[in-house]
């Protein structure tokens, strides 16, 4: 039986051939192919033999089988019914993989999960890599623990500190709902199709948001929105009144950017405490 759990080039491409399936760009396909990479994720995600992981696009199942080997169980999600076949063949030997076949971004995964905690490892499709990621930050607290592949720049703008030009709602969600960090970077040429970005590799450990996180959000998403402008003007319909900028220590001249997430949650309790 060919080795389902070691999925270089050659062996990527014969599933995709022998199953008459073309990688798809408008599901972002470009599937992991290196067997170094997949263990190091595994490795840095620190899977053992109690974790309970879900995957999100499993693809050929390289990533999954790698955890399956690890893990506890694999819960594994894949938007293309087509890979059916694919992964048949190459999850077969593991029992401790519940393959499910549905779009995570209209999912409330928190639900769809059972038990806790889960760790997330995932090799993320480009085109909804953020929103998955912020999703399963703000309403799967279940997962504990996020170790996602994204595209470079995705990584920088999930990790990006306030002063930065990569700094904006991502940031403010990760900064408010976990700790986070840079594991590694990860050449194009490791993927089948190789993509034209860098990708890396990002460590989120959830914290305890604050009480008023969503309201912090929602202010953070109305200050970007016009990012270019003093908060007093692109707050001045979304704050209930100039007098939070006051009671929240927060110079209203600033710029969105200026901001730490800590001080969109001020504004939220200030706007509260009124």
């Amino acid at each position: 039986m060919t080795d389902t759990g070691r999925q270089a080039k050659g062996e990527i491409w014969r599933l995709l051939e022998d199953h008459g399936h073309q990688p798809r760009k408008g599901y972002g396909q470009n599937f992991l192919a290196d067997p170094n990479i997949v263990d190091r994720i595994v490795s840095v995600a620190g899977i053992d033999a109690e974790s309970d992981v879900v995957e999100i696009g499993a693809g050929t199942g390289a990533l999954t089988v790698g955890l399956a080997r690890v893990a506890h169980s694999v819960v594994a999600y894949e938007i293309d019914h087509s890979f059916e076949p694919i992964l048949d063949e190459t999850l077969a030997p593991y029992a401790n993989v519940d393959l499910r076949f549905a779009d995570v971004s209209r999912l409330d995964l928190d639900r769809a999960l059972t038990g806790e905690p889960w760790t997330m490892v995932s090799n993320l499709p480009y085109n909804v890599g953020t929103g998955i990621v912020l999703d399963a930050l703000r309403g799967a607290p279940r997962i504990r623990r996020l170790v996602v592949m994204v595209q470079r720049e995705v990584a920088d703008r999930l990790l990006a500190q306030p002063g930065s030009k990569t700094y904006g709602i991502p940031s403010v969600v990760c900064g408010l709902h976990a700790v986070g960090h840079m594991a590694f970077s990860v050449s194009a040429d490791v993927f089948v199709p190789a993509p034209k970005v860098e990708s890396a590799v990002v460590i989120l450990d959830r914290v305890l948001a604050p009480e008023l996180s969503e309201r912090a959000i929602a202010i953070a998403t109305a200050a970007f929105g016009q990012r270019r402008k003093m908060l007093r003007k692109s707050l001045a319909g979304t704050i209930t009144s100039m007098d939070c900028f006051e009671h929240a220590a927060i110079d209203p001249t600033k710029r969105p950017e200026d901001l730490a997430p800590q001080d969109f949650v001020a504004l939220a309790e200030a706007e509260a405490s009124q």
